[in-house]
């Protein structure tokens, strides 16, 4: 009786496993994607709904993809290679279709997604939370990697610390550039990765951040390896694949299904061997989805099988929300694009008011040196003596003939050569400069002034005053100059409006609206400028300073 009551327990036991086997294999990946495409292309005769049967039905995918990234995209001639430029042929060939490849930047990539020019982007994106209203990001991912901090080997450097008030190039669109200018670093922009090392190696830039990716080529050549140095690393992010957040529904599933298929087979793995980069990532993702848990149709949607994207989010103003209303309202009412991020984010916010408080008090202070310098260089270039008049005559002929950004420069260099740099020094060297360059100016005009009327009237009681009333038209015109001149002064690293903005756009969108504003701020306060001046240059004319 006992064996037969085995008999009957293993005859259950085989009827209950071979349709769970049947079941299993109902949902590999490779079925699930199969039956997808077979149900896309069986519907080509009808418009095709999804960006997937635009591909297949059409024959071409168009996929964006960096110029220039050692070992990731290269192009060269007619030639392209890489890492991501051989996932993308392997992901055509998948489907079945040609590849037409389209350039893109950081600042783009996403973009072009939604303005429908380019149906996928694998372009060293990194997956952020910040993304992820912006584009649907294939899962699982394809690669992962750090931002590195890059400087001279001889540069001395202990932390965080040691980058305020520091200038690091970075690229525009980077998701760690918000977290560089939590730290009080200053961003010089770059639209392409590529410029970066060429500016490390000129000194143009002191540091440069970048994906550790990037760097990993130019570390591969013993000269750069000499002369640089990682100095710290940061902002781990996996990057993703991206397709348009609408209308590519069907698109993204079939991509999440290759990638499954890819890191379970090793094509990933096998790809970049094939181009000389790190693979440890690669080899752990290929064991994940080799196993029985996330080996199905569903594993891109099981937490326990794919990377969470990097927590980007920046903490919000106490008025986001109300922004983010007048965005849509003017979206659907007016039928105007506004983005307006530095109103939206705690640190944005906080480098917009530092901005415009900085750019305050480099207008009041270039006006103010402006007109010192006005009235000392007057009176030394009319004095009798030799010995004032012709010094004074120099420094104005030298700095008449200087481009006002070299003036800066030097500015910046002797004030650096005495203090420390810190954004209140590269204020001060910009208000001097500015004053030096405009009042010699406005001092010539004072000093001919004098001439003239020594010439009509000879020396009096009162001919200074009367020297400012005759050229205070000019004088005026030098003070409108120094305040126009003030945005200038973003190029030494003054912490002014021009300067702040462009951090925000660094990790932010909305560039057009931003610099529109800027453009709104600074002509409303030389508006205000000229009224005060004009203001001035009546007092002159009627009284005069000390007649």
């Amino acid at each position: 009786m006992a064996p037969l009551r085995f008999a009957w327990a293993l005859a259950a036991a085989l009827f209950l496993l071979v349709p769970s086997a049947g079941a299993q294999q109902e949902r590999s990946p490779d079925s699930a994607l199969a039956s997808l495409l077979q149900e896309v292309k069986a519907a080509c005769a009808q418009p095709p709904a999804d960006r997937l049967g635009r591909i297949l039905c059409g024959g071409h995918i168009r996929i964006g993809v960096r110029d220039f990234y050692p070992l990731f995209a290269k192009h060269e001639g007619e030639t392209r290679s890489g890492y991501e430029i051989d996932v993308a042929r392997a992901i055509a060939a998948r489907l079945g279709v040609e590849i037409d490849f389209v350039r893109v930047r950081a600042a783009n990539r996403i973009p072009l997604l939604a303005e429908n020019r380019i149906d996928l982007t694998i372009a060293t994106m990194g997956h952020n939370t910040q993304r992820d209203s912006q584009a649907r990001f294939i899962r699982p991912h394809y690669y992962q990697s750090e931002t590195a901090l890059i400087a001279p080997r001889g540069l001395a450097f202990a932390g965080w610390q040691d980058v305020a008030a520091r200038t690091i190039c970075v690229t525009i669109g980077n998701g760690s550039n918000a977290e560089i200018v939590d730290y009080g670093a200053r961003l010089m922009l770059f639209e392409e990765a590529a410029q970066l090392p060429e500016r490390l190696k000129d000194e143009t830039c002191p540091m440069a951040a970048q994906d550790d990716s990037f760097f990993a080529a130019y570390f591969t050549d013993p000269a750069f390896a000499a002369a640089f140095s990682q100095k710290i690393g940061f902002a781990q992010v996996p990057w993703g694949m991206a397709v348009a957040r609408t209308g590519s529904d069907q698109l993204a599933r079939a991509l999440d299904l290759l990638s499954q298929i890819f890191h379970r087979d090793g094509v990933f793995l096998e790809i970049a061997g094939k181009n000389r980069i790190a693979t440890s990532f690669l080899e752990k993702q290929r064991v994940v989805w080799q196993g029985p848990v996330c080996n199905v149709d569903t594993g891109a949607a099981k937490p326990t099988c794919i990377l969470p994207p990097r927590d980007a989010e920046l903490k919000p103003t106490g008025f986001a929300a109300g922004v983010a209303a007048f965005e849509v309202w003017s979206r659907r009412t007016l039928g105007i694009e506004i983005d307006l991020p530095m109103l939206k984010t705690a640190p944005a916010w906080s480098l917009l008011q530092n901005g415009v408080i900085n750019t305050l008090i480099l207008i009041a202070g270039a006006l103010a040196a402006t007109l010192g310098f006005a009235v000392l260089t007057g009176l030394a270039m009319a004095a009798p003596s030799f010995v004032l008049r012709w010094p004074a005559r120099a420094l104005t002929v030298t700095l008449q003939s200087s481009p006002i950004v070299l003036t800066l420069v030097i500015a910046a260099a002797l004030a650096h050569a005495i203090l420390p740099y810190s954004p209140a020094v590269a204020l001060g060297a910009s208000i001097v400069a500015l004053g030096l360059s405009n009042g010699s100016n406005a001092g010539q005009a004072i000093s001919e002034a004098m001439a003239s009327l020594r010439a009509e009237q000879g020396d009096r009681p009162g001919l200074f005053a009367a020297a400012l009333r005759r050229s205070a038209g000019q004088i005026v015109a030098f003070l409108v100059n120094a305040a126009k001149g003030t945005p200038i002064a973003s190029f030494i690293g003054a912490p002014e409006l021009l300067s702040a903005l462009t951090d925000i756009t660094s990790f932010a969108s909305g560039r057009v609206t931003t610099y529109c504003l800027l453009l709104v701020f600074y002509t409303a306060l030389i508006m205000g400028v000229v009224w005060l001046c004009n203001r001035l240059r009546l007092v002159l004319e009627r009284r005069g300073i000390g007649a």
